[in-house]
């Protein structure tokens, strides 16, 4: 069971690594550990989610706690339902991308601070695996609760829209249907994969694989759209596409959403660390304050509150807004798009283009038996250059930049170049890889 608990959630396979009954014993260690009296609980539309929604209820009203099913909803509708409902907590049952056969739960705190290995999930698994709990005073109480009616009003409130625009949506049969459920009648959409399927019949709800989106590409092209957008399992990322049937890259997409978001005033801008250049610079043009984050959601949002930031995007497509209790919300993404395309009156490949001014090579993964050293040989190497550890190692030069860091869930380096020309970072590119890889 132990390999369930993951550096940001729980996750494994149905039902072999979680059913209902470990589902159950979550619940009861949720309760010891948070001490919540009510907790928010939602559910993806994967054909296990039920039972586990049964499971994990039957645990957490065992321990006191009143349970508020929210039913099915998308991620950013669990926060958003945890904040506005004042929960002491909250759980997403989902596996977010992984193929069917998976599905997990994703924990929160009062005001949708996450909970992660560092400040929880391993407390937890101890407390499952030693069964730790005492028996509660009393069993809570169960209600339900449709919390998208809210949820539209919350993302229509941001809309400034002059007219309709043509939008391709890929909803990987996930729950992206339900994330801007509230907002498709203010556009002309063209579905893609628009029925619930946990099965996952079309392609997996993964947009960070660019095979995943020659569908809605596609479709972009021959319907003229203004923008695409690819939603993952859970709704809690999304890939945007231009108006030419091109991918936007995902931190380019930040810079985007921060000049919708600066046009209203100053503000201060998280962007992770692995972002172009191109981003920082926008922010500051823009009249933002921008701040370097680290990767990974609980600590972004961390430091989203740390300095009152009000918006921060991240290069896995995770988007990130103050407004949504400082946690995802792809919904506002998309309107905040179409309020840049509207009020800029330009084709979205026109507000792309002066962004695209470096060449990056993407995060690129190396499987390796010891990171210590690596990391230590490339400080020494590149000491010449301005370096950091936030995240990783990184070190940066006039005219191009890297960062090298370790995965949190598996044996791997990850690799980020960016530089001003094709030529120079294919070049580093590979000088780094050769002391990577040996």
């Amino acid at each position: 069971m132990s390999g369930i608990f993951k550096a940001y959630d729980i996750r494994g396979v149905y039902p072999v690594d979680i059913n209902a009954a470990v589902a159950e014993a979550i619940g009861r260690a949720y309760i010891t550990f948070t001490g919540a009296k009510k907790v928010v609980v939602g559910r993806d539309m994967r054909p296990h989610s039920q039972a586990l929604f049964e499971g994990l209820a039957r645990g957490l009203l065992a321990q006191g706690a009143d349970v508020i099913d929210i039913g099915l909803c998308s991620t950013p509708q669990s926060y958003f339902a945890n904040g506005t409902l004042r929960a002491d907590g909250s759980i997403m049952i989902t596996a977010s991308h992984n193929p069917g056969e998976w599905n997990g739960f994703k924990l929160c705190r009062a005001e949708a601070v996450p909970i992660s290995g560092a400040t929880g999930i391993m407390d937890i698994q101890r407390i499952v695996e030693s069964c730790a709990w005492a028996p509660a005073a009393r069993s809570g109480k169960l209600e339900t609760c449709d919390i998208r009616p809210a949820y539209a009003e919350f993302l229509r409130s941001f809309a400034r829209l002059d007219r309709k625009l043509k939008v391709v949506v890929d909803y990987a049969n996930a729950m992206g249907l339900y994330e801007i459920e509230g907002i498709r009648d203010l556009f002309d959409i063209v579905p893609l994969y628009d029925t619930l399927d946990g099965t996952f019949p079309n392609h997996e709800a993964n947009p960070l694989k660019t095979d995943t989106l020659k569908a809605i590409c596609a479709k972009v092209r021959e319907t003229g759209a203004d923008f695409g957008a690819a939603f993952d399992g859970d709704a809690d990322r999304c890939g945007f596409i231009d108006d030419r049937g091109e991918p936007i890259p995902m931190d380019l997409f930040t810079a985007l959403i921060a000049q919708d978001i600066l046009s209203r005033g100053p503000a201060t801008i998280l962007y992770d660390l692995r972002s172009s250049r191109a981003v920082p610079e926008c922010i500051e043009a823009n009249g933002g304050k921008a701040i370097r984050s680290r990767v990974g959601h609980a600590f972004i949002k961390a430091q989203m509150r740390e300095n009152n930031a009000v918006f921060a995007g991240e290069l896995s497509g995770h988007y990130y807004f103050r407004q949504n209790f400082t946690a995802e919300s792809q919904g506002l993404a998309f309107i905040m798009l179409a309020n840049l395309i509207c009020d800029k009156k330009r084709p979205l490949h026109e507000l792309v283009k002066p962004l695209r001014k470096y060449f990056s090579s993407g995060e690129i993964n190396s499987k390796v038996a010891d990171v210590k050293p690596i990391l230590a040989e490339l400080k020494a190497k590149y000491s010449d250059g301005s370096q950091f550890e936030l995240d990783g190692l990184s070190t940066e030069y006039p005219d191009w930049w890297f960062n090298v860091r370790a995965s949190n869930t598996e044996p791997l380096l990850r690799l980020i170049v960016e530089a001003e020309s094709a030529e120079l970072m294919a070049a580093k590119r590979d000088e780094l890889l050769k002391i990577i890889r040996g």
